[in-house]
């Protein structure tokens, strides 16, 4: 200014100057006079401070619910769970695995040290009680999920046995009196099993056809076992379906679909020359189909049906491998048996059942879902699926999903719209010969996300974390997502924040060994909880909570001093 207090610089020099330089400068530049405060927060040297920053793609627009830029580029600085504030060490082995109560008030952990245990989750973590489930001859405990009213814990786990051993158990655990109220067998382990409702649970059953063929059932269970009434059923059967060439179903998970119209953070299409997914509705007659296999025609059909009569007869010989000939017999003794998608109009009332599955071979590389009608989410009615017509041996998927991957993670969004997933690729144009020997998988992870209500591929792939174990040693990484962002461990020693909107890493957080799961608290996304191989589970916050907390009093703290000392 001059003595008059004129400018000696136009706003216009002043803004120039600004654009070259960096964050933290310009907000301390701002502090010399009212004419350069006003110009540090310009609405356009934020836009350009922004993209600059976070290395954005111009042409993905501000966050819909977003007020100003400076504000933006303020949320994914300052409210990110990227600051350490507490390591919590009373598991002795392996945390493979954490979740939190509806409520944000508790949440539980699972290791290999075969216990469950429950937190408070306060200021300050503390313990409340750990549940030793070895008397029941688990091995180690894998995965757990609170029921919507937050009164029971559904624990999983993995029974002791042969290495090779796929049987496990689900327990279900009062959390007013810690007492195990019923267990339920789950077979394979890693079907980990979900509530459905407040009081039934879903679990899982394998029962071999052949070599490589098999069925899965899938099991609706009530969490009170104790029915005095033999008239009252306990369990009842929901779907059974057809495995081949060795797959299985594994990782269940429950979508509520009452949310799809008015969801959290509405996500874009995906990008313009993006490869689509192979996303194919098996209901659908294949008018709708993208990507998918075409049904098999009559002629193929009748052929395959003489080659196998031949062959009974001794007329003829096969080609084919014993593995091939066995899916081919399968296939065929499915046609005819398997009950098609029961469709209804459109009901906010149903519910998806969403699993890992295949058909190539043993490694999960397609999801496939289920619709469950309000109808079926009882055990009342006919037990063990006694109202099946006699034909109808097998359930068909109403929609599959093939990643042509490994697949190593799910997680739903908030709102139960979005399906986020991990998974290590194949390689382009790779073909499985033999079902038990899939493609080798890239380092690289994935992280995909489809849309429940259209059934596409949304945005392009999330990418940074990394996993090295081969196919046969692959276990799964656990992410979560929050109205805002998505969050996964990796094999990398570290988790992975990134923003949902704008597809971008915004913190990785270290730990010591391999990160198994990641959680945020459902009632503050700027809380995240990780756990991970090094037999610690980790608390992270936001730095803006942290100087709250912190704050001897409550008062407003600079944002730019500490942008300034901390900048990352």
């Amino acid at each position: 200014m001059d003595e008059a207090g004129t400018p000696l610089l136009p706003d216009s020099l002043v803004y120039q100057i600004f654009l070259s330089l960096g964050p933290a400068d310009v907000l301390a530049a701002g502090l010399v006079c009212r004419q350069w405060q006003a110009v540090s927060r310009d609405e356009f040297l934020w836009r350009e401070q922004f993209y600059r920053y976070y290395q954005v793609a111009r042409d993905v627009p501000r966050h819909p619910a977003a007020t100003s830029w400076y504000e933006e580029f303020r949320r994914l600085y300052d409210m990110v769970p990227c600051v350490e504030v507490q390591t919590l060490r009373e598991h002795t082995d392996q945390v493979l695995h954490l979740s939190f109560s509806h409520s944000g008030y508790q949440f539980a952990s699972c290791s290999k040290d075969c216990t469950v245990k429950i937190w408070n989750n306060d200021l300050t973590i503390s313990l409340v009680h750990s549940a030793d489930m070895r008397p029941y001859n688990w091995s180690y405990t894998q995965f757990s999920q609170f029921n919507r009213d937050d009164s029971l814990l559904l624990a999983s786990g993995v029974f002791l046995g042969p290495h090779n051993s796929s049987s496990g158990e689900i327990a279900v655990i009062s959390l007013d009196t810690f007492a195990l109220l019923s267990r339920v067998r789950n077979k394979p382990y890693d079907v980990f099993g979900c509530w459905l409702t407040e009081t039934s649970l879903i679990s899982g059953n394998l029962h071999r056809i052949g070599d490589i063929t098999s069925c899965s059932v899938l099991w609706l269970n009530n969490a009170f076992q104790d029915v005095e009434s033999e008239n009252v059923n306990v369990v009842k059967r929901l779907f059974k379906i057809q495995n081949l060439n060795a797959s299985t179903i594994r990782t269940v998970m429950v979508a509520d679909c009452s949310r799809f119209d008015s969801p959290d953070l509405l996500l874009d299409a995906g990008a313009p020359g993006m490869p689509p997914r192979r996303v194919f509705d098996l209901g659908s007659g294949g008018e709708d189909e993208v990507a998918g296999p075409a049904p098999a025609p009559v002629r193929g059909k009748e052929g395959l049906r003489r080659l196998l009569d031949g062959l009974l007869d001794g007329r003829a010989q096969s080609q084919l491998s014993e593995r091939a000939l066995e899916t081919k017999v399968a296939e065929l003794l499915a046609q005819g048996r398997t009950k098609p998608p029961e469709r209804s109009t459109a009901d906010a009332r149903s519910k998806l059942l969403i699993f890992t599955t295949g058909c190539l071979t043993y490694s999960p590389h397609q999801i496939g879902i289920k619709q469950i009608l309000p109808h079926q989410m009882t055990t009342a009615g006919p037990v063990l699926g006694e109202g099946r017509g006699s034909d109808a041996f097998f359930d068909a998927l109403d929609h599959v999903i093939d990643v042509h991957g490994h697949i190593i993670g799910m997680g739903l969004s908030p709102d139960n719209r979005y399906l986020y997933v991990n998974s290590r690729a194949w390689p382009s144009g790779s073909v499985v010969a033999d079902p038990m020997q899939p493609p080798p998988i890239a380092e690289e992870i994935d992280l995909l996300v489809f849309d429940l209500k259209t059934m596409q591929e949304v945005k392009r792939a999330l990418r940074a974390h990394r996993a090295y174990t081969p196919n046969d040693e692959c276990f799964f990484i656990f992410l979560d997502v929050s109205r805002d962002f998505v969050a996964s461990g990796a094999e990398d020693r570290h988790g992975y924040i990134w923003d949902r909107h704008y597809n971008i890493c915004l913190a990785k957080l270290q730990h010591q060994d391999v990160v198994n799961s990641v959680v945020f608290s459902p009632q503050e996304q700027e809380l995240l909880l990780t756990a991970s191989d090094d037999a610690t589970i980790k608390a992270w916050r936001s730095p803006r909570t942290v100087r709250v907390h912190q704050a001897p009093r409550p008062r407003p703290s600079p944002f730019f001093s500490w942008f300034a000392s901390q900048r990352r």
